[in-house]
C-alpha cells in the first residue's frame, strides 16, 4: 500500500499539490500575458484579469473546500483522540471554527478580485492569514498538549517552528504593507500591477510580497505535518432510514447502512 493510500492522508497532500498548482498555473498565465511582473508578484495579482482570475477563482474554490475537508477530519481526530480533555476540547472547537473562517477567507480571495473591490477582497486576505494563522497557533497548543501520550515531542516542535515562520512573516508584511499604503507612496496602489525598481516603495513592495509568499508556504508546511496524523484515521458515512418509502407513514426500525468515506479501515 502507498503512503497516500493509508487512512486518509491524501486530503492534506491534496490540498497542498492542488492549492501550489492553482498559484503555478495561474502565474505562469499572468506572465505569459504581460498581465503582472515575473518578479514576486502579489499572490492574488496573478489572479486578477482574465483569463487566468478564472482559473484562480475555481482552483481555490476547490481548494478551500479540501481545506474545509482536512480541517474537519482534523477536528475528528483530536476529538476522538481526546474525548474528555476539557481543555483540547474547547482548543478543538476553536481550532474547527477558525479553520473554517479561513477557508471562506480563502473563497473570497478568489472570487473577489483587489481592483474590483478591493475592500472584500482584503477582508477575504485578512481573514485567510489571519484566522489561518490562529488556527495553526491552535493546532500547534494541541499538539503540545497531546505530547507524549499521543504523539511525539517531535511533531509538536516542527510545528512551532513553522508557526514562529508564519508570525515573523505575517509581521513582515503587515509592517511593510501598512507603511506603503500609508499615502506617501502614492495613491492606488491596489490598482498597480507593475512595478520599476525606480518607482517610490519598490523595496517596500517586494518585501510585502515576498513575505505573503513565504506566509502561505508556511501554511503548506503546517498541513503536510497532518500527513502521518491522517494515516491514522478514516471515516465512515451512516444512512439511518426511518422507514421502508418516503411517504408520510409511521416509522418502522431499519437497519443503518454504512459506508467508507474516502478510505478503508486501518
Amino acid at each position: 500500500m502507498w503512503w497516500f493510500q493509508q487512512g486518509l492522508s491524501v486530503l492534506p497532500s491534496a490540498l497542498v499539490i492542488w492549492t501550489s498548482a492553482a498559484f503555478i498555473f495561474s502565474y505562469i498565465t499572468a506572465v505569459t500575458l504581460h498581465h503582472i511582473d515575473p518578479a514576486l508578484p502579489y499572490i492574488s495579482d496573478t489572479g486578477t484579469l482574465a483569463p487566468e482570475k478564472c482559473l484562480f477563482g475555481a482552483m481555490l474554490n476547490i481548494a478551500a473546500v479540501l481545506c474545509i475537508a482536512t480541517i474537519y477530519v482534523r477536528y475528528k481526530q483530536v476529538h476522538a483522540l481526546s474525548p474528555e480533555e476539557n481543555v483540547i476540547i474547547k482548543l478543538n472547537k476553536a481550532g474547527l471554527v477558525l479553520g473554517i473562517l479561513s477557508c471562506l477567507g480563502l473563497s473570497v480571495v478568489a472570487n473577489f478580485q483587489k481592483t474590483a473591490l478591493f475592500a472584500a477582497h482584503v477582508s477575504g486576505a485578512v481573514l485567510t492569514f489571519g484566522m489561518g494563522s490562529l488556527y495553526m497557533f491552535v493546532q500547534t497548543i494541541l499538539s503540545y498538549q497531546m505530547q507524549p501520550k499521543i504523539h511525539g515531542k517531535q511533531v509538536f516542535w516542527i510545528r512551532l517552528l513553522l508557526v514562529i515562520w508564519c508570525g515573523v512573516s505575517a509581521f513582515s508584511m503587515l509592517t511593510c504593507s501598512s507603511i506603503l499604503h500609508s499615502g506617501n507612496f502614492g495613491t492606488d496602489l491596489e490598482q498597480k500591477l507593475h512595478w520599476n525598481p525606480e518607482d517610490k516603495g519598490y523595496v517596500l513592495h517586494m518585501i510585502t510580497t515576498a513575505a505573503e509568499w513565504s506566509m502561505s508556504f508556511s501554511f503548506f508546511g503546517f498541513f503536510l505535518t497532518y500527513i502521518r496524523d491522517f494515516q491514522k484515521i478514516s471515516l465512515r458515512v451512516e444512512a439511518n432510514l426511518h422507514g421502508l418509502t418516503l411517504y408520510d407513514t409511521a416509522p418502522c426500525p431499519i437497519n443503518s447502512e454504512r459506508t467508507r468515506l474516502l478510505s478503508r479501515d486501518i
